[in-house]
C-alpha cells in the first residue's frame, strides 16, 4: 500500500490535497458516528420496552449489541482524528509513504491514550439507567450516585467550565465546539469569528493555553453532547475495509 511521491515541483500541491481531502474523509466519517449514536438509541429503547415485558434475556443480548456498536463508535472516533492528523502532519518525501501503516500506528496510539471503557461510557451508562428505571424509578442504582458520575464525566472531559469569548457555563452553550489539539470547548460562532478575524494565527482564547485554533481543527466533538444541566459523553472507528478504502483515496491522490 505505499506510493512514490511527486515530482519536487508539485510537493508542495500533493500535501495541500492530502489535507483537504483528510479533512473531507473526516467530515464524512462524522457523518457515520451520528448514524452509530441514532442506532444506540434505537437499541436502548428497545431494550426499555423488552424490559417493560420482562424479558431480561433479550435485553441481556441487546445489551451485547449496544457494547459491539458502541465499540465501534469508539474506534470511528480514533480513525477520524488519525485522518485528520495525517493530513495535517504530512511530510513531503522523495521516499514512498505507507499510509496504511502510518494511519494503523496513529489509531494504535490513539487507542493506548484513551482505551475503550465501557463503564466510563455516558451512552452505557444511559442504557443501564434506562433499563434500571423500569422497575426502579426515583431510585439511585446500585453502587452509584448521579452526582458523583456527572462530575466523573464532567473532570473526565472538559478542560474549561466557561466559553472563555461569551463567559457563558459550558452547559448552557447552544452550539458547543472543541478544540481537536487542547480540547477547550467554545460557542461556535463567536469561536470562528474569532478564528477568522486573527488569521493567518488564532491563539487558544483560554488563559494560558499554548495552542493556535485553526477552523478545519475546531469541530462538533464526536465524544460529547451537552443535555441540559449534564454532560452527556458520547465515546467515540471505521472496520478494517473503511480504514483500507480511505488509504486508497490518500494514496490515489497522491499519485
Amino acid at each position: 500500500m505505499a506510493c512514490t511521491s511527486a515530482p519536487r515541483s508539485s510537493l508542495s500541491s500533493v500535501a495541500s490535497r492530502i489535507s483537504t481531502a483528510a479533512s473531507n474523509l473526516c467530515s464524512d466519517n462524522l457523518t457515520l458516528l451520528t448514524e452509530i449514536r441514532k442506532s444506540l438509541g434505537i437499541i436502548k429503547n428497545i431494550a426499555v420496552d423488552l424490559e417493560k415485558a420482562r424479558r431480561s434475556d433479550k435485553v441481556k443480548e441487546l445489551e451485547k449489541v449496544f457494547l459491539e456498536l458502541l465499540e465501534s463508535h469508539d474506534n470511528c472516533t480514533h480513525l477520524s482524528e488519525a485522518i485528520l492528523r495525517t493530513g495535517q502532519n504530512y511530510q513531503n518525501s522523495d521516499q514512498p509513504t505507507d499510509f496504511r501503516k502510518h494511519l494503523e500506528d496513529e489509531v494504535e496510539k490513539l487507542k493506548k491514550a484513551a482505551p475503550f471503557v465501557p463503564l466510563e461510557s455516558r451512552f452505557y451508562r444511559q442504557f443501564k439507567e434506562a433499563i434500571w428505571n423500569v422497575h426502579h424509578e426515583g431510585q439511585p442504582m446500585p453502587g452509584e450516585e448521579q452526582e458523583d458520575i456527572v462530575m466523573t464525566s464532567t473532570q473526565s472531559i472538559l478542560l474549561n467550565m466557561t466559553c472563555p469569548l461569551t463567559g457563558k457555563p459550558i452547559v448552557e452553550l447552544e452550539n458547543p465546539i472543541r478544540s481537536m489539539d487542547c480540547k477547550h470547548v467554545y460557542e461556535k460562532d463567536p469561536v470562528m469569528h474569532y478564528i477568522i478575524s486573527k488569521k493567518p494565527k488564532a491563539p487558544c482564547p483560554v488563559a494560558g493555553c499554548p495552542k493556535f485554533l485553526q477552523e478545519e481543527r475546531v469541530i462538533c466533538d464526536p465524544c460529547f453532547e451537552l443535555k441540559s444541566t449534564k454532560f452527556t459523553q458520547l465515546l467515540n472507528q471505521m472496520n478494517q475495509l473503511q480504514m483500507s478504502m480511505i488509504t486508497l483515496k490518500l494514496i490515489l491522490i497522491e499519485t
